[in-house]
């Protein structure tokens, strides 16, 4: 179920477990796929069209959760690597390159997007729900060169920055952040929140509960569910009609649902309120718009891409 005046189809199926989808120049779409644990099965997958099989192009990956293409690379980031994948032949690459080691040995890189100033920028979870990361690079988002080069803390203090996305023509770029777990009844929800550099957002000793451990942190654009798992967020300008309007679209793996994000400006940020916008799925994980107008979700739990467009 959704907002009137939506409507949803299926897009493709036979993909369980995708956590990351990209489009290439052809408009075609590629699609990640990561299971619970790592076993170095996961891979990339390709859906020609709508309604295609999808084909292995890329076996035997560690938990990739960030596709982008760049130019005629495509870059993967899994665990403790980024890759670049080019030289596509039919279904296979003929090169891979190694773009970054780490920068956290073994640590879970995110999304991947490639920012307005023409660096790339990554998310980096937290080995750990509450404690102090060893590495400074763990919590944080990074942000680097095309070929891996000149990496820096874009922001940090964020425990699982996941979901990665640039509003369009501008740069303000919105993140999911997965929250602390620990703290029983005192269990924040996560986070949907517009990023600047330089920013620290105070993991782990702010969870958004105020006081003196909150008193230089930046505020959230909105508070979702508890618990809820937040991946893919997708940003969205009227193309989904006046009733969605600007908004985020964000996927709580955990609890099958997907949020709509209401984006009101305001200075340097934004303001939102939040809205069902797809229920009903097992666990939606990534979240792309599309050309032509559309956003795609893709459920983790049943391998089923649903794509949602005006009726």
């Amino acid at each position: 179920m959704g907002p009137a005046g939506l409507k949803a189809t299926v897009y493709a199926t036979g993909l369980p477990m995708m956590s990351a989808f990209a489009f290439d120049s052809q408009g075609r779409l590629w699609v990640a796929t990561a299971a619970y644990t790592d076993e170095g099965k996961d891979g990339i997958y390709l859906v020609s069209s709508a309604g295609a099989t999808p084909v292995e192009v890329i076996p035997g990956l560690r938990t990739p959760l960030g596709l982008t293409w760049y130019g005629n690379r495509l870059y993967v980031s899994s665990l403790g690597r980024v890759d670049a994948f080019s030289g596509l032949r039919g279904t296979r690459f003929t090169k891979r390159q190694t773009i970054l080691t780490g920068p956290v040995k073994g640590g879970e890189n995110n999304n991947i997007v490639l920012g307005p100033d023409g660096r790339m920028v990554m998310g980096i979870s937290a080995p750990c729900d509450h404690c102090r990361p060893a590495s400074r690079w763990s919590a944080t988002i990074v942000s680097f060169r095309p070929d891996g080069t000149d990496l820096r803390v874009f922001a940090q203090g964020i425990r699982a920055p996941f979901g990665l996305a640039y509003y369009p023509g501008r740069s303000d770029l919105f993140v999911t952040m997965n929250q602390r777990d620990d703290l029983g009844g005192g269990t924040p929800g996560d986070w949907l929140a517009v990023v600047r550099q330089g920013q620290d957002w105070g993991f782990p000793g702010c969870y958004g509960q105020g006081g003196v451990a909150c008193a230089k942190t930046p505020k959230p654009t909105a508070v979702v569910d508890k618990h809820g798992a937040v991946g893919g967020v997708a940003i969205v300008t009227g193309q989904l009609g006046r009733t969605v309007g600007a908004s985020a679209i964000v996927a709580e793996w955990a609890s099958g649902k997907v949020q709509r994000i209401s984006l009101n400006r305001s200075g340097a940020t934004y303001e939102g309120s939040v809205a069902p916008f797809l229920t009903g799925l097992k666990n939606p994980l990534p979240v792309l718009t599309t050309g032509d107008g559309a956003v795609l979700v893709g459920d983790w739990g049943t391998g089923t891409i649903y794509r949602i467009s005006q009726a």
